[in-house]
């Protein structure tokens, strides 16, 4: 079981969840506006491997070891972090509204808390289980599944996207090899992650881009703080913080994003 950081250890994880969740609320309003000029899917591949540009260098200014983590571990960890997380979310957006689609794929750290049990044994405690409950009925009332009349691809694609994050979570949290940097790590699950976005962007989306400088601006922001730094300040909370406090600490971005 993940121990619980106590006193002040527990500040700089927690700040960087507060960071983490104002690049990431803000960024489905980008997101939003950048699939106008652009396939969802091919924006996701575009956003994930210009983040690759700028990760390389930076890892290689900070030193810190290029070699390839375990494959057993990378690949699967990539798939389910950015291809399927990043991949689904903006895919969900082209079928529903920003904030609704942010609060869906935010019941992500719902998915991790109840998934924590059975692979981490991270158990339920007190309160938390009518708070869990709680947010599963809120959950229900937003998706409305008596009154399925509207598009509900978006709704099922954000949902799903949830649950892979949580998964990649819980992938990192288990079978994350000792001692491995956090910047190698974060860049070699997004070069995966971003080959199998490539591949669903050549299946599904037509390969068309409007090279707006709007368009341009939403994409640098997706690449650099959306994913680069993101990506890091997310993968340090969740070796830091137990992964239920870690998912419940991204609760504030859909309340941006909305």
């Amino acid at each position: 079981m993940t121990r619980k950081p106590q006193g002040p250890v527990a500040l700089l994880p927690l700040a960087a969840l507060a960071l983490l969740s104002l690049i990431w609320g803000y960024n489905w309003v980008v997101m939003k506006v950048a699939i106008a000029d652009c396939p969802p899917l091919l924006f996701a591949a575009l956003r994930v491997w210009v983040s690759v540009l700028v990760l390389i260098p930076l890892v290689l200014w900070m030193k810190r070891p290029l070699a390839m983590p375990s494959a057993r571990y990378i690949i699967p960890f990539g798939l389910l972090q950015t291809t399927g997380f990043v991949g689904l979310a903006l895919w969900a957006l082209e079928y529903g509204g920003a904030g609704k689609t942010a609060i869906l794929v935010y019941m992500m750290p719902i998915w991790l808390i109840v998934f924590a049990w059975p692979v981490l044994g991270e158990r339920l405690h007190g309160l938390q289980w009518p708070a869990l409950a709680l947010a599963l009925l809120g959950m229900v009332a937003i998706l409305r599944p008596w009154n399925f009349s509207g598009n509900w691809i978006g709704s099922l694609l954000a949902l799903l996207s949830g649950i892979l994050w949580a998964a990649s979570a819980l992938w990192q949290k288990r079978y994350a090899p000792p001692g491995l940097d956090l910047f190698n790590g974060t860049l070699w699950q997004t070069v995966f992650g971003g080959f199998g976005l490539v591949l669903l962007a050549l299946l599904i989306d037509p390969l068309e881009v409007h090279w707006t400088p709007l368009f341009v601006g939403a994409l640098l922001y997706n690449a650099i703080p959306g994913t680069a730094i993101a990506y890091f300040l997310w993968a340090y909370a969740l070796q830091k913080l137990p992964s239920g406090i870690a998912g419940m600490g991204t609760l504030a971005v859909p309340l941006i994003g909305v």
